[in-house]
């Protein structure tokens, strides 16, 4: 996950550099964070979880600017430029898709996924979160709680552990 790509704040939707990128242009250069939910979400199915901690982390960071809430979409300057993220100039907030991100963010970092009458956990947290616990997750399992503690076999920034999960089928 390169520079970019990544703002540092979140993955931009067009690479830093390509012809058209504009950094407040609406597709072309933003920061979403639904669409960084479903990259990090992704990225953990696919055993990229270093880099799926590194996406959610950079979003709750970011979140802590807007109140906790985060808009609809954030302008991709590179975060080694700004002090802090800088909000699309006409985003919405609130934002139904981006309400949902951190609750998707979450479900990725703690690997959060159902199998048939069972839970899945097996979390991937960021270090700097250290321990996060969801209590009394209702499902087919009925009631149950989530742990997650920062592992210290969690890859650090820049490489991946593919070889840790193998990715789940998708639910049809």
């Amino acid at each position: 996950m390169g520079d970019r790509l990544f703002s540092g704040w979140g993955v931009r939707t067009m690479a830093e550099g390509e012809g058209g990128h504009n950094p407040i242009g609406y597709q072309v250069g933003t920061v979403w964070p639904h669409d960084n939910s479903i990259i990090a979400w992704g990225l953990t199915r696919y055993g990229y979880r270093a880099e799926a901690a590194r996406v959610a982390f950079a979003m709750l960071e970011a979140a802590e600017f807007f109140a906790g809430r985060l808009p609809e979409a954030l302008a991709g300057y590179p975060r080694r430029r700004t002090r802090s993220p800088v909000r699309y100039p006409t985003s919405c907030s609130p934002q139904a898709w981006a309400t949902g991100a951190p609750l998707l963010l979450l479900r990725a970092v703690l690997g959060l996924e159902p199998v048939g009458d069972r839970r899945l956990v097996d979390p991937a947290l960021p270090r700097e979160l250290g321990r996060v616990e969801l209590l009394d997750i209702p499902g087919r399992w009925g009631r149950a709680d989530a742990f997650g503690r920062s592992r210290a076999d969690t890859p650090g920034e820049g490489s991946s552990d593919r070889s840790a999960r193998r990715p789940l089928p998708l639910a049809g």
